[in-house]
């Protein structure tokens, strides 16, 4: 059993999850971190109130990816048969792809 540290809100929390499973965790926890910031108070009267905004917004989050999922299900469009760490491969390939096309594009606009 690893344990990694996150950090929400400014607290750190020490978490404990299966071996290999580290970063999921720290990304988890960056993401949880991202969307309390990106909330603001958004007219919460105190942290806690603040908490359970997120919460809710993640639990909308989720249902909607139910809902696109079941959809998806539905009208025989085939699932992506990737797995996690294919996903992550391909996302951090795009972004190098994406970092690369802005640089190229600033050269050009430059000359």
């Amino acid at each position: 059993m690893a344990e990694v540290t996150i950090t929400i809100d400014g607290k750190i929390y020490p978490i404990a999850c299966d071996d290999g499973q580290e970063s999921r965790v720290r990304a988890l926890g960056s993401y949880i971190d991202q969307r309390l910031r990106d909330l603001g108070n958004a007219g919460a009267n105190s942290k806690s109130q603040l908490m359970v905004l997120t919460a809710l917004l993640l639990a909308d989050e989720v249902f909607d990816l139910r809902d696109a999922v079941s959809q998806n299900a539905n009208t025989n469009i085939p699932q992506n048969s990737f797995s996690q760490q294919d996903e992550v491969e391909i996302t951090t390939a795009i972004s190098k792809l994406a970092s690369r096309v802005d640089h190229l594009v600033k050269r050009v606009q430059k000359a």
